[in-house]
């Protein structure tokens, strides 16, 4: 490859010092991974301050490099759950190289082609082979599941990330004051939402389970890649379907949602990961907990998007809070339990009319 076929965009670094020592990292594996350094380019980022670069090799394939600042990202999550992943014969990224102290690391590349880049929106069943794909790597993810492996999706977990809903979206974006009738409605809603959740059968949770962070295959026959697993826990079986299916940036009519739900609960009660009360055998039970799992998701969601625009600037995030709020309110209007939530939710957004609530804005 000479140097015109090889022109790309200059990467820009949060200090010289960091890369000159990704520089010298890169360097150090020419000879052992065959690393062409001055290929170095942009990949992706996510929401988290990691970000992700593309790198050749002298063979003409090319590596992934996590750019990860060890002060703000722990990357041993990573690793441990990238072995996981491969034990249960999933097609996720191996990490070839750390550099522990600096926060590198060398990976296999699974391309640059999204699920979510080969889904079309407008007819649903075109992409049913895709999903049913997302389906047999989840059931694959949960039978590996062992207890003790990931930290525990527990209640303290359930409502640290349920408080980012009224600490970032109610306070931080809309400018509410939680007081009174309010933060009354908001704690026993949330109180009921984790019981529920806590009680469902535990699995190992990827907790971003969605075509964002599925890849496409390489070649017939290949499974879907899966990415951005760092975060994964121990916890309810409801949680990665409701992820598949309920979207942060695509949103199905519900029949399609069905139809997915329903061949996922088939595979995985033949599977035994259903064995809990009558989910086995009833499906509206079981799709009723999904939903419940789901609205704990859309709550939580809801307030780090907010917090990524507010707090650390990424704008694009809040533009999709639209959407979670619509999930919420579908899912909050089909239970009597959960009917305050919505009056809530309702007045917040200004889709109804008074309902009692008076709280105050800051």
């Amino acid at each position: 490859m000479n140097s015109e076929e090889n022109l790309i965009t200059p990467l820009t670094w949060a200090t010289p010092e960091r890369q000159q020592a990704c520089e010298a990292w890169l360097n150090s594996l020419v000879l052992t991974r065959g690393v062409v350094p001055q290929s170095l380019r942009i990949a992706s980022a996510d929401a988290s301050f990691r970000r992700y670069l593309r790198v050749d090799t002298t063979s003409g394939a090319s590596l992934i490099v996590m750019d990860a600042p060890p002060e703000k990202e722990n990357c041993q999550p990573f690793v441990k759950v990238a072995l996981l992943m491969k034990a249960a014969g999933l097609n996720a990224p191996e990490v070839l190289a750390w550099n522990e102290h600096h926060g590198f690391m060398l990976l296999t590349d699974l391309g640059d082609r999204t699920m979510m880049s080969a889904i079309d929106p407008q007819n649903p069943q075109a992409n049913h082979g895709l999903y049913m794909s997302a389906v047999d790597a989840l059931i694959a993810w949960q039978l590996s599941s062992k207890s003790g492996e990931l930290p525990p999706y527990d209640e303290a977990l359930l409502n640290r990330e349920l408080s980012l809903f009224p600490d970032w979206y109610l306070k931080q974006h809309r400018g509410i004051a939680l007081e009174g009738k309010m933060q009354v409605t908001l704690e026993s809603s949330f109180k009921m939402l984790v019981a529920r959740n806590l009680a469902a059968p535990k699995v190992f949770v990827h907790r971003d389970f969605m075509p964002r962070n599925l890849m496409m295959p390489k070649g017939s026959g290949a499974a879907l890649g899966v990415l951005d697993f760092q975060d994964a826990v121990h916890g309810p079986v409801t949680y990665d379907i409701a992820s598949l299916m309920r979207d942060a940036f695509l949103t199905w009519e519900e029949d399609f949602v069905l139809d997915v739900t329903i061949r996922y609960w088939e595979k995985a009660r033949k599977a035994g990961l259903l064995d809990y009360e009558d989910w086995h055998q009833d499906f509206g039970v079981f799709y009723r907990a999904v939903e419940w799992m789901g609205l704990q998701r859309h709550l939580k969601v809801a307030g780090i998007f907010a917090r990524l625009t507010l707090r650390d600037g990424k704008e694009k995030y809040l533009a999709d809070a639209p959407r979670f709020i619509a999930y919420i309110k579908a899912t909050a209007s089909r239970y009597i339990e959960l009917k305050p939530l919505l009056r809530l939710i309702e007045e917040v957004e200004g889709t109804d009319g008074v309902t009692g609530f008076a709280f105050g804005r800051l």
